[in-house]
């Protein structure tokens, strides 16, 4: 130290001045990085445990059946010449919906749709002519029988069967006989059952070829785009060459509709027919609408190697703005408890097989050991070890804290300046 002081002495006053001006210099600098150092502080995110109500539900996206739909089809071909209802009509099945006049392929499908059901018709009357002859020998057959069966040859006195006698060859030809005839009728009924079902396909058949559309069901027409003028092309399967037909409206019947979601393989254990459940739809952001479950497809369906459960949701009202194929999401509710105390799931720690809460009392952290009981994603609840109003530590953040200076620790940078022209 006696050094340094007597080789300052011998310094010139300029380098003395340059001397003085670094130490200081440093000893601001330290100063500064002593001020400016962080410091690390907890910072709690807080809630309160209330007491509410938690409801547990499973989530699912889908979307909305068509199942209350049924579209008007036709195979006629040609130019429409009359249109009988517009969109948005109440009609009944067998109504009108539209006439066309039949271009050359039209007629030709219809001429042959028709003949189809009138041969249909033809062999429903033979099916019965046939009924009524069998029918007619079932019953002399069965009087000869009788006849039979009831003469003293063949019955004791006291109208008990004559067995012994009743073993011969002319009771049992005749009996067979009447048992044959009866085995007929009753095979020709089947007969005309089936002829009555060909019928009706041939005529179901010549009512899609015919030049009049009628409607299928009956309910509200929508999508009807017919005017008179339209032109209705025939078009061919390109591998049956069978004639396909051509839409031409749906009619959208009164049955509610209904949502069908896809749900996993663990959520779909949680639920049960009669579940009640909140729809959105994304066309429609700003409403929910409410229905509950009526069908759960417990054999799932498998795609790309994920099984889902397509379970059907029927809603509790049919609102006008809900159409079919709609996106809609879904939240069924398995579980719902009233009036219990409540905590964000987030605040829930586990340690050793022991469940606790952090707790802020006094501006200081405790954990408390607590009893849970349903839990919801994003709130549990709590059966014991903390009160309503406490107030729940649902995470902790480290954050760093700096004191700045108002001036730089070289503020005097002036001064050095100053110094060093001093010097000069």
């Amino acid at each position: 130290m006696n050094k340094f002081i007597t080789f300052f002495k011998k310094l010139t006053l300029a380098k003395k001045i340059t001397i003085l001006l670094i130490i200081c210099g440093l000893v601001l600098f330290v100063i500064f990085k002593i001020k400016n150092s962080s410091t690390s502080q907890p910072q709690y995110q807080t809630a309160i445990a209330e007491k509410k109500t938690l409801v547990v539900s499973v989530t699912g996206s889908g979307q909305v059946s068509t199942s209350n739909n049924s579209s008007i089809n036709t195979q006629a071909s040609g130019v429409v010449s009359q249109v009988y209802v517009k969109d948005g009509d109440l009609i009944k099945m067998g109504d009108k919906i539209a006439e066309i006049e039949l271009d050359l392929s039209g007629q030709q499908n219809a001429s042959s749709s028709l003949a189809s059901y009138q041969s249909a018709k033809n062999n429903l009357e033979t099916a019965k002519t046939n009924l009524y002859t069998l029918q007619a020998d079932m019953f002399t057959d069965w009087k000869t029988h009788f006849d039979l069966a009831t003469n003293g040859t063949y019955q004791n006195s006291d109208g008990s069967p004559n067995n012994t006698n009743r073993a011969l060859v002319e009771y049992h030809v005749a009996e067979n006989t009447w048992l044959a005839s009866e085995a007929k009728y009753k095979n020709q009924q089947n007969v005309v059952v089936q002829a009555q079902n060909s019928l009706n396909s041939a005529w179901l058949a010549y009512q899609k070829s015919s030049p009049i559309i009628y409607a299928p069901i009956s309910g509200y027409v929508s999508g009807l785009s017919l005017q008179v003028g339209s032109v209705i092309t025939q078009t061919q399967s390109s591998t049956t060459n069978d004639i396909l037909s051509t839409k031409i409206a749906t009619v959208r019947t009164k049955a509610l509709p209904s949502v069908t979601i896809n749900l996993t393989e663990i959520d779909v254990l949680k639920i049960k027919i009669g579940n009640r459940a909140t729809i959105t739809f994304d066309a429609i952001p700003d409403k929910t609408y409410t229905g509950k479950v009526v069908s759960i497809d417990l054999s799932g369906s498998v795609s790309s190697g994920v099984t889902t459960y397509p379970t059907v949701i029927r809603l509790d009202n049919d609102p006008e703005t809900i159409l079919a194929n709609m996106a809609a999401s879904a939240n069924i509710i398995t579980q719902a408890k009233d009036n219990i105390l409540l905590v964000p799931s987030s605040s829930i720690q586990t340690q050793n097989d022991q469940v606790y809460i952090r707790v802020l009392k006094n501006n200081k952290l405790q954990e408390v050991n607590v009893e849970i009981g349903l839990s919801s994603d994003s709130e549990t609840e709590i059966i014991s070890g903390i009160k309503e109003g406490d107030v729940i530590i649902t995470s902790i953040t480290q954050t760093t804290t700096q004191t700045q200076q108002s001036r730089s620790p070289f503020s005097g940078a002036v001064g050095i300046g100053s110094g060093r022209n001093f010097a000069r």
